[in-house]
Order: C-alpha cells, then structure tokens, then sequence
C-alpha cells in the first residue's frame, strides 16, 4: 500500500514528486475542451446564433491554449462518438470544458440536448434520439482539477406547441397529458451535479436563454468578452458572465450555477493560470496575489463557498507569511461548513483535530470528517479509512469498516484509495473482489495522475502478484495503449504503456 504516514505527509510527498517531475511530465498537464454548436435543425425549427457562438467560444479557448474538439452539426451517431472520444482525452487532462449551444428541452425530470436529425411522434422516442445531461457530465467528470460543462439552450422550445393529441395518434399509453406537457413546458431541470463539477446555465431552470441579436446570444457574447481577461479567477470570471448578462436583458435573464468547483484556483487567461499546476491548496491560494485576495473577499461576502473556503486556504499558508492567520482560516471553515459545503466541514475537521486557530478538539474532527464522508467528499472517506484501519483517539480500529471506506472512495476516484484497494484485493482482504478488479483500479489510479503511482508501479511492481500485474496489462489493452504479451512482466514495454496511460508523451 502506499504509506499513509501521516494526511499531511501524503499531501507533502504529492506536492515534492510532483514539482520534481515537471520537466519530464509536463505534456500531462494539460487543457482540453469540447464546443457544441447545433443549428440547422433537419425536423424542427433551427436556431439562428448557435454555430456562430460555439465557433466564437472555441476559438477563444484556443487562443488560451485548449486543444479544443468542435461539433458543428453533427447528427446523433457523429455527436456521440464526439463525445465518447473527449470522454478518454479529457481522462488525462487537468482542466475539461464543454460548451453546448443547440435545442434542450426537459422531461420527467431529465435533461435531454437535442441533435439536428431529431425526429419524434411520441415523447418515448426522446430518449433514443438525444443526448443526456449526465452523458455531458460523464464526459468531463475524470478530468484531474476543473470540469465544467455550459449550457446555452432552451433558447426556444422546439415542442413547446406540440399538441397533446399528438401523443394519442401516436399510440402511446405510456404518456399522459402530463407527460407530454413536461415536454413542452420552458427551460431545464436543475441538475444533479457531484462536488468537484460546475454546471452553468445560460438561464436558470425552467427559464428560457434568449437568442439574442447580432450574430451572438447575450450569454455567449458576456462568455466570449470574458473568458481571455487576464488574471481573473474563474469564479469572479463567471460572476462577470452572470452580472454582463443581466445588464444586456434587463433583469430578463440571469445564468444560473450549479455544483461548486474545489481544489486550487483557475484562471483561463494570465500570469496566474500557473498556480493550478500546484497541488497543495494552501500553497496555491497564498500564492494569489493582493488583487486577487480582495476578489475572493468580495465573493465571499455575497455568500460564495468556493471564495470562503479559498480565504481559509489562503491564511494558512507561509507562502506569504502576513497572511497566516489560522483563527481566519477556522472562521471561514466555519461559515462554509455551516453551509453545507464538505470540503470545508473535512478542512475544519483537521483544524479540530491539530488544535490550530481553535481548540483541540478530537471528538468534533471526527465528527466533521463522518459528515463530510457521508456528503461524498472522498478525501474525508479516504482519510476515515486510514482512521478506522490504524485506530484513532475516540476511534476503535475496524478493519472491516476500514476496507468499506476505502472502497467507496476508490469508487469516486480517489488516487491514493484506488491504489491501495488494489493492494488490499492483491493481499486477499477484500472479499468477492478478483485480480481484474485490482488491475482496473491500478488502471484508473495510473489515469488520475498521481506521479506516486507511476513512480510505485515502474521501481516496485513485484509488489503485486503476477495475476495483478497481468490485470493491469489487460486494462492498458484494452484501452489500446499496450500490444505486448500479457506475463506480468513488467518490463520497458509495459512501462511505456503506463506512463502512456498517465498522460505523458513518449517517443
């Protein structure tokens, strides 16, 4: 397994080998997105701005340096294979956006994005003919630092007139009146969106994005005006979005954000956007420079989690040491936490638990540390298993539980537990899980990042069994990145293929 030590030493040891391994590694480090643009609609009416705003916003993101994937028109199969391929390369990236202009319309609670040889009689034959939210979402969520997806549809709703008769003369018992009235109603359902991801809707849900004059619609050209500003944070950039928004509509439409994003700050344009190479938090946001600390405070004090829970990054960190001010850093913990936010409840836990900028205070940590686990935040998880598997004070060592844990955070891609689930399944300790199971999550730790578990598999490989070993082989098979034998030998072949997987170039 790779060493727990201690949560502070893990983050260290990412930190140091991460920063040492720049020069080698630094094709990884990259920036990826997709831009949808969806107009001359075959079956239904076109839109008119759509084309132009995706063009308009991938070449802005090109020009930031973002090896940018377009779909122009593409029907459902060309669409889907689009999005299946950004899907693998966004695995490997540390920022992925996408950028949907088309038709969205909502049903039973689900977002469906419609593409341009849509052509329906009934509302059961949506689902066959569109492209979901969620797949969207699942094309972005495995990028290692920023996911974001926007949407600027609902500009008009395509169904909107759809008689509900048409349903009967289709046949259809499955769909009532109400159904069919869900379909043509305005706007999106507010989406489900997992921390870590940012959904951003021109309008908010069940409200309709206008199209807008002059070649752009007014989100897209408030995102077009913003995204190349220098050194604005992204949270501030998208404010920006929102406020040029509301100025250009009269108050008639307001983009809306979903999810929130956690980690180190972004910047898409300036000196700034390097911080993001930095793994350690508090080291990244005290990297921030005066101008930027004031932004966050006023983002704060209209009630922003992300900019509270930066300001608490930012004054523990010697980066600048006038900065450090652990009783700021547990106020802003607090108030994030108070507001549902779990990153914030795990970093007040370690403030508990260490007794810094506030008492000691064991009991409350680990309180705070379930909290946050139960919320899905899957360094709380991880962390609670390392807990639970060596003991705590007030914390009985269950193995068992121990295992769970470190299962569940695995399952939400967590490096360090995938790892070591891997280890555990090789070791026999994880019941009614085989050696396949323990190659596919050395494959998906290798695609997280993690310089540590390349630098484990490529000096240490007979740590795993043979049959673990040739797991993995089989993983990077399948995913066409190894042509080798499959021995279990892990030799220069195989190690190439792995570094392939991580995401660095090699000759």
């Amino acid at each position: 397994m790779l060493a727990r030590k201690s949560r502070d030493q893990w983050l260290t040891a990412i930190v140091v080998i991460a920063l040492l391994a720049l020069a080698s590694a630094a094709e990884a480090a990259t920036r990826v997105a997709l831009v949808i643009g969806l107009s001359s609609y075959q079956n239904i009416p076109t839109l008119a701005n759509t084309v132009n705003d995706a063009t308009a916003i991938g070449d802005k993101l090109e020009g930031l340096g973002f090896e940018v994937d377009r779909a122009i028109d593409q029907p459902l199969a060309d669409l889907a294979k689009t999005i299946a391929d950004f899907s693998f390369k966004s695995e490997t990236s540390d920022i992925a956006i996408i950028y949907y202009a088309g038709h969205g319309v909502e049903l039973n609670g689900q977002n469906f994005l419609i593409p341009v040889d849509v052509k329906i009689s009934k509302p059961s034959d949506l689902s066959a003919q569109a492209i979901t939210l969620k797949q969207l979402l699942a094309a972005a969520e495995n990028a290692r630092k920023l996911r974001i997806v926007i949407l600027d549809s609902c500009r008009n709703n395509p169904f909107a007139d759809w008689p509900v008769q048409e349903v009967a003369k289709a046949g259809s018992d499955e769909f009532d009146s109400a159904t069919t009235r869900s379909l043509r109603k305005q706007g999106l359902a507010e989406p489900a969106v997992d921390k870590g991801t940012m959904v951003v809707y021109a309008a908010k849900d069940g409200e309709v994005a206008l199209d807008g004059e002059g070649g752009h619609s007014p989100f897209a050209r408030a995102l077009i005006e913003q995204i190349p500003v220098r050194n604005v944070e992204i949270g501030m950039m998208f404010r920006r979005v929102r406020d040029a928004v509301l100025k250009e509509t009269q108050n008639k439409q307001e983009p809306h954000f979903y999810g929130s994003l956690s980690g180190v700050p972004f910047f898409l344009a300036g000196a700034d956007q390097n911080v993001a190479s930095l793994t350690d938090r508090t080291v990244a946001w005290g990297s921030l420079a005066s101008d930027q600390a004031l932004q966050l405070r006023s983002l704060a004090e209209d009630g922003n989690v992300r900019a509270m829970i930066g300001l608490g990054y930012m004054s523990l960190s010697t980066v600048d040491k006038a900065r450090f001010n652990p009783e700021n850093a547990f106020a802003m913990f607090t108030e994030a936490a108070a507001k549902g936010d779990p990153e914030a409840m795990f970093e007040l836990g370690k403030l508990y638990e260490k007794g810094i900028g506030t008492g000691q205070d064991v009991k409350k940590a680990l309180a705070l540390y379930e909290k946050a686990a139960d919320l899905g935040f899957a360094d709380a998880i991880n962390d609670l298993g390392f807990l639970y598997y060596q003991g705590a004070s007030g914390l009985k060592a269950d193995k068992k539980k121990a295992v769970e844990l470190f299962l569940k955070a695995a399952d939400l891609r967590h490096p360090q537990a995938m790892y070591n689930v891997a280890a555990l399944i090789d070791d026999g300790l994880v019941e009614g899980k085989t050696s396949e199971d323990a190659g596919r999550y050395l494959y998906a730790a290798l695609r997280t990042g993690v310089k540590d578990v390349l630098d484990q598999l490529e000096t240490n490989p007979n740590q795993f069994k043979p049959a673990t070993r040739k797991a993995l082989q089989a993983e990077l098979t399948k995913n066409k990145l190894y042509a080798g034998k499959i021995d279990g030998a892990i030799g220069k072949g195989t190690q190439r293929s792995m570094r392939i997987a991580f995401g660095e170039t090699v000759e």
